[in-house]
This record gives C-alpha cells, sequence and structure tokens, in this order.
C-alpha cells in the first residue's frame, strides 16, 4: 500500500527529481550504488542519502517521508523509480 502510494508520487515528480538530482554531486551514483552492484549502503552513506534527500524535499515535498524516521527502507524503491534502464544489471 505505502510502495504503490509512493511510486504514484514520485512518479509523477520523476523529472523533477532526475534534474535536480543531477546538480547534488554524487547523489544518483550513491543512490543506484545498490541497485546496480547489490551491495548495501554503509552507516555513512545512508547519512548523505539523507541529507541529498533533504535538499530534494525542499523541491519534491513527497521526499519527506524518507527523511522520517525508518522512511530510508524507501530508499531502493526511489533508485527503483528514477533508474533510468529499461532492464536491471546482473
Amino acid at each position: 500500500m505505502i510502495k504503490l502510494f509512493f511510486k504514484r508520487f514520485i512518479s509523477k515528480n520523476r523529472d523533477l527529481l532526475l534534474e535536480e538530482g543531477q546538480y547534488i554531486r554524487g547523489f544518483m551514483r550513491l543512490l543506484m550504488k545498490h541497485r546496480n552492484t547489490g551491495i548495501v549502503w554503509t552507516r555513512e552513506e545512508t547519512h548523505d542519502l539523507k541529507s541529498y534527500v533533504k535538499r530534494l524535499s525542499l523541491h519534491v515535498p513527497v521526499l519527506i517521508i524518507i527523511v522520517l524516521p525508518f522512511g530510508l527502507v524507501l530508499l531502493p524503491i526511489l533508485a527503483e523509480i528514477l533508474d533510468r534502464r529499461k532492464k536491471r544489471r546482473n
């Protein structure tokens, strides 16, 4: 239920997020790390991602959900939505 709700709102703002994400150095690389390599984010990386999302939430307020406690479980969903590839890497 929450996943579907989150996907719907993020999908509406996907282009804006991709555009703004390009201005934050290293955001897209770090966000896609788990999706591309399967390596789990370290504690420092999740802290960095959280600060990046705080900045992006000024443009897309629905992202404030990720900043809330236990909101980091939604980061893989965000990466899935923002992924520009049609097929997942092996």
